[in-house]
Formats: C-alpha cells, structure tokens, sequence
C-alpha cells in the first residue's frame, strides 16, 4: 500500500507545533457574556428559595437562571444514538441538588468580575437531606436519589429509579454452579476500582450565539457533535432544526467529551437573552463536577482443573453511576463482556450486573469504558490462579487465551475472525525478557524487582447502532474535499481518513483537505468513542471512495464520449483502454464546473453488525523498595493487534499515552470523598496523574492480524491500549513481594502494609 500502513505526519500538525490551532475559547468575541454555575455545597438538598435582588443590581449582570426559569422536561447528557440506553434524569436546572457540586443557578454578565461579585451576593436557602453515599448500600435504599415522576428509561436496561437502580442484567451460557462445582480449584476473589479522572489538557467549555435566522449555534469542545445538537433541543425543549453544532480543535476528551457537561448552560443563557456567551470550566470544575470513570466493584469466581484449562467465569459487577445515569447502563456491559472472551475454552460463564444512584459526582465515558474495571478484575483473579496452581501465569494464558477462528459467547456469539493474542503473548514476553526475569530478581540494594503479565480486548464500534457516514466531492482542478462526521479530538482521524481516502483514490494526501465537524454540513456520524472512527468511519470512507470513482469513470466517459466499461481510473486520470485517449482529473474537475447537470460528489455510510476486537498483551516490570513500599515503573512492553496498522506512528503513540493513563489509574490516580460527601481531590495537587517521569520506559510493538469485515484489515486501537497496566503491574508487586493489591490505587501504604501482613503471618 502507498499511504494506508505509512507513517504520514498528521494533516494538522504544523498548526500544533506552531501554536496556530484554533480551540474554542479562541473563537468566542471578546464581549460574548461570560458563564458561571452557583453549586451546591451539599450531597444532598432541596433549594427552599433563592433571592437573587440584589446579585440582579451589579452593574453588568445580563442573566440570573434558576430551576424557576428553565423547563421542565428531563434529558440525558450522555452522547449516544437515539434512543439512549441511559436514562431521561437530568434537568437543565433542578431544585434537588444530587451532590457537591451540583449545578443551582446560572449567572452570566459582562464581566468576570461582575459575574464573581454577583455570585457571592445570591442567597439560596437549602433544606439539607441525608444522601447515599456508599454506592454497596444504595440498591433499595429508603433513601431515592431520584425520586421524581417524570424520570423515565427508553431502553429497558433494567433500570428502577424507586429503587436506586440505573441498570441491572444478567447474562449467560452453560450451567456455571455445576461446572464450578467440579472445578478442582475455584477462585473467588472481590476487587475495587476507584473513580478516575480523565485530565484532558482542555477543560470543558462551550461558546453559544444566535445567527441571523435564529438558530442557536454551539461552539464546543465535545466529541459528539450530533449528539449535542439533540441533547440541546431536549433540554432546551426546542426543534433539533434550531440548533447548530461546530467542533473546532478539541485539546484532548479521553471520553469525558462524550457526555455533554457544558453546552447547556451558555445555551439557555443564549436562548434567553439572545447574546453570545460562553463557558469555561475551571481545572477544579472539571474534577469536581464532571464525567470520570466509573467506580466499580467486581466479584470474580474462577474455576479452573488441575492442569490450569480454565473451566467458568462467573462475574458480578457493581457500578456506581453517581448522581446522574449518563452511561451507567452500558459502561458495566464492558466489564464482563470485554473481560470474560479473553478465555476461550470455558464451559461455561455468568454476569450480572447492577448500576446504582448514589449522591456524588455523575460519572461518564472514559478510554475503555468498563473493560478497564472488567479486565483489571477478571486478569488479577487468573493471576491469582496461576499462584494457587503453582504455574508460570503466561503459561496459563497460553492454555487458554482465545484464538483465531473461536466462536465468543460472552462476547455477543461472535467469532474471532482476526486474533494475534497468542503471537502478542508471545512477543511480549521476549521483548521483557520474561523468562529471565520472571518471578522476581533481588537487587542486592534493599529492591526487588518483578514482572507481571495481563491480557485485554476492547471493540471497533456499537455493533448494530452506530453509523459513521463521510462525503467527498471533486472540486475544481481536480482536488477533493473530504467531509466527516467524526471528531478528532487529538487522535488523528482526520489524518487516517485521509490516509485511507488516498489510498483508495490513488492519489496523494495533499490532494485531499480534510474540515472539522459542523452539523449543518457534515454528513452524520455518531461522533468519536467506541474506539469506532477507523471501522466504522473508514469503511465509510472506502465505500464512499467507490462510489466516487464510479461516478468519475462515468464522467470521464461522457468527456471522452465512450461508453463507461471502457475506461480506467487511475487516480491521475480517466483512460479510454480501447485508444489510450484520457482525460485529467483537473479537466474533469474544471468541466464539471460548467453546464453540469450533476454534482461530483458520493456520500456513503456504513454501520456493522459485529464489532471486531483488537487484542494486546501488556508486560510490567516494576522495582519495590521493601522498606518503603514504593512501586516504580522501570519498563512496559506492549503487543497490540489491531489488524492492519493504518499509520504506525499515530498507533504507537497512542499506545504509549494510553498505557501511560493506565499506569496512572493502576498506581497514582484516586479520587477521595469526606464523609459529607466533598470531592477532596479538586486539583492536580490532590489528584496525582502520572508525569513521564513517573511511567518508565514504554516499549510498543505490533502484531497485525487481517480483519476482513475492516477497511483495509484495520480494527480499532483508541481505548483497548489503556487496559492492561493495572493487573500486569499488580501481578509484577503480586510475584515480586508477594501482596496482592485488589483496590486501586495500588500505593505504596498498600504495599507496605501488605508486606507487613506476611512478615506478621510468618513469624
């Protein structure tokens, strides 16, 4: 292939290195009105009155919203396709406040110093209600987190707000309380993952204003454009047609963008006054009244007979969705059916699910979506079973890891038609040098260090849901434009898209331009999360690429008056094979421009019912103090397939970021509430994300495999290079110093107290 499977520099990186890059804040005007958000200090409350007056009085004040001034309809601010598996709970604003932090008025003015001023001066009387908090005891609480009417669910997912419950499944094959039964060892084994935090370098905000026919216009840094464009009509309770979406350059999402935590608060202000205005999220905002990952806690039973063939999986996930449904229901999904295929040969497998309210920040979408959660649980526990086996745990996988051609029925029945996970297993460890170093090697300096090994899966796409559409048209002098619907929110899909749009037109990259997201324009596409732009959106693209070249041998016919099953395009031209007569693809364009009957244009979709996973295997040494407890990070190999690698570079950096987010979910990332139900971790003082200091070397290569439902082979690679670190890096302290961590983080108090343990129990 000439561009697909090369290196080719992203098409926006000159404006990155050169600080040209146009982000949000840079398009709002200077006097567009300025938006803050009064939050709740309590978990807990109803408002009982707000005085506003005298707020109201300070010169420059335009707006001063309360749960008086907006409707009364309930919507989502999860971005995901109609109808939305999470459940209609939000109000623009409401007079029961869900946690600290919870929105309770809307202030907009001239000035920051006069919105600040006037926030300081609204009184809000509150009646302080007990809240849940611990997310084990929620399910059946006497006490609601939404006890209202006019909630409701469009999916049925499962959930019951009268009992706390945003979602509830369960799922199966085979009788798993038999097979285990005869299982000649069973692990059973509960662990515990915290919220965390997705730290993008941008933080929320949104810039709204109304044109000359209006329509509301929403300038955001979001990751679903369309999305957006009907959570806004929703909330504001107006036609979809009235509302306007543009995605400029987005400084990072990692999937809190999927969730729509700004937009609506410049809108209504818009809405009412008629004035531009924007919002800007603070760095505490963003950590304290967000989207993080989801908290988990997972039950894990492992059955396995004495040569180590895993027989059941049996997982019980317990998700805590927070104050707000916004992707509860289909996060946890991932935690079993992301987790439990990875083993190929079991009999049989169970998972249930329950997803509760609880009175503290709302979680969201994050890079793995639950298949974090989910793997992290199920790879510890088969770690844990190599130890009770007395056997080498990249062994163990090696007897059951699934392979190509295996049919996955925890994975929705379907089959694995490209996997490498053995030759990914295999290279990782030569990379390590795992059969040298593994278990443990004793410095000789009071250190010790370990290696530990997971395994992961992930997907390309919602099978069966959502749509990823591009157009391309021929302009004049022969260069395209290619129009998407996805959002590249740093992960280069404008540049692989093109890539792959090249390819197909035979043509070179500087021949195809490539925009940025406006609903108005774009063709539709269900935006950037799912690890779905290189599957959904490239398949999109090379269908559309077909249909165009079609319509060039037509025109290119017409022009050289032969029929069109005599001519070639080849990229340059279109050639009558008959008489060698041809006509450029710069004539063709310049024609088309005059008496035309027909645009030169194709737009193509595709949505796939199978969501064919990547697989990686992942390898951690790490280095323990024994008089401290401290975990440092020496090296990190990682084997990734996903299928066909469109551009090695762009891949091999997003692996090493993600594996970097792992490192920092598995080791330093952790999000801490008091007992009043106060988010202390509200700076990056508090919350600790890993430098490049922190995180060792990484060392990342590939084992492609051929995906034949993909574009080119290619499957998808954004969330699956995240979910690995956390059990390979407890498995490397596990086989180090002997202490199984089963809560992240996995600190150095933790590993400590750990070692303490055994020196106790052998004395």
């Amino acid at each position: 292939m000439r561009v697909v499977n090369q290196a080719v520099p992203k098409v926006d990186s000159e404006a990155l290195v050169t600080g040209k890059a146009v982000y949000t804040n840079d398009l709002a005007p200077s006097d567009c009105l300025i938006v803050k958000i009064i939050r709740s200090p309590h978990a807990h409350a109803l408002i009982k009155d707000i005085n506003t007056t005298r707020a109201e009085a300070v010169p420059g004040i335009e707006c001063i919203l309360t749960y008086k001034d907006c409707p009364d309809k309930r919507f989502t601010m999860a971005g995901q396709t109609y109808p939305e598996p999470s459940p209609y709970d939000r109000l623009i604003l409401d007079q029961r406040m869900r946690f600290v932090g919870d929105a309770a008025a809307i202030v907009a003015g001239t000035s920051e110093e006069a919105v600040k001023k006037a926030m300081k001066l609204i009184k809000i009387k509150y009646e302080v209600l007990e809240p849940v908090l611990d997310f084990r005891k929620a399910k059946d609480n006497p006490i609601l987190v939404h006890p209202e009417d006019n909630w409701k669910s469009l999916c049925p997912v499962g959930a019951d707000n009268k009992r706390n419950l945003c979602a509830h499944e369960e799922s199966g094959s085979g009788d798993i309380e038999a097979v285990l039964a005869d299982c000649d060892y069973v692990i059973d084994r509960v662990y515990h993952t915290k919220a965390n935090q997705q730290a993008m370098m941008e933080t929320f905000r949104t810039y709204t204003y109304l044109d000359t026919y209006g329509r509301l216009n929403v300038v955001s840094s979001t990751q679903v454009p369309f999305h957006i464009r009907r959570i806004l009509a929703n909330a504001l309770d107006i036609p979809k047609s009235k509302v306007r979406v543009i995605k400029p350059r987005i400084g990072g999402g990692f999937g809190a963008k999927q969730t729509s935590v700004s937009e609506v608060y410049p809108a209504i202000v818009t809405w009412k006054t008629g004035k531009p205005a924007k919002i800007i999220y603070t760095r505490e905002e963003s950590l304290i009244a967000s989207s993080p990952r989801h908290e988990m806690e997972m039950h894990v039973r492992l059955g396995a007979d004495k040569d180590g063939h895993i027989r059941g999986i049996d997982l019980h996930t317990l998700s805590n969705t927070g104050a707000f449904g916004e992707h509860g229901p289909t996060t946890v999904g991932l935690s079993g059916h992301k987790s439990i295929p990875l083993y190929g040969q079991a009999e049989a497998f169970r998972f249930t699910y329950d997803v509760v309210y609880t009175n503290v920040m709302s979680a969201g979408a994050y890079r793995g979506y639950g298949a974090t959660q989910g793997i992290f649980a199920v790879e510890s526990a088969v770690n844990e079973l190599a130890q009770v086996l007395g056997m080498d745990p990249t062994v163990l996988r090696e007897k059951n890891l699934v392979r190509e051609g295996q049919i996955m029925p925890a994975y929705y029945g379907e089959t694995a038609k490209s996997c490498a996970l053995d030759r990914c297993l295999a290279r990782a460890k030569e990379m390590i040098g795992w059969d040298e170093k593994y278990p443990y090697r004793d410095m000789g300096n009071g250190k010790v260090r370990g290696v530990g090994v997971a395994m992961a899966m992930q997907g390309s796409g919602i099978s069966g849901v959502d749509t990823g559409s591009v157009a391309i048209k021929v302009n004049d002098d022969g260069f395209y434009s290619l129009m998407i619907g996805a959002t590249d929110m740093g992960t280069g899909c404008d540049t692989i898209l093109s890539q792959m749009a090249a390819e197909c037109l035979d043509c070179d990259m500087k021949d195809i331009i490539v925009h940025g997201v406006d609903t108005d324009i774009s063709p539709y596409d269900c935006g950037s999360y799912a690890s779905s732009t290189t599957y959904v959106t490239g398949m999109a693209v090379v269908r559309t690429c077909e249909t165009l070249i079609r319509k060039m041998c037509e025109r290119g016919a017409e022009y050289l008056g032969c029929s069109v099953e005599d001519v070639e395009f080849d990229g340059k031209s279109v050639v009558n094979l008959k008489t060698g007569e041809s006509i450029s693809r710069k004539d063709i364009g310049n024609k088309v421009m005059c008496f035309n009957n027909e645009a030169l244009s194709a737009s193509e979709a595709f949505s796939s019912p199978t969501s064919p996973p990547p697989f990686m295997a992942g390898i951690a040494e790490v280095e323990i103090d024994k008089e401290t407890g401290v975990v440092e990070m020496v090296d990190y190999a990682a084997v990734v397939d996903c299928g066909t690698v469109v551009n090695p570079s762009l891949a091999r950096v997003q692996t090493e970021g993600g594996i970097a987010q792992g490192i920092g979910m598995a080791l330093f990332e952790d999000v801490v509430y008091n007992a009043k139900g106060k988010n202390y971790s509200n700076s990056f003082m508090q919350y600790k994300i890993p430098s490049r200091l922190d995180v060792g070397t990484i060392r990342v290569e590939f084992e492609s495999s051929y995906e034949p439902t993909g574009p080119f082979g290619a499957k998808s690679i954004g969330e699956i290079v995240i979910n690995t670190p956390s059990p390979a890096i407890s498995n490397a302290i596990q086989n180090a110093v002997g202490v199984i961590i089963r809560e992240l983080p996995m600190t150095a108090e933790k590993v400590y107290r750990g070692m303490q343990e055994i020196e106790k129990c052998s004395e």
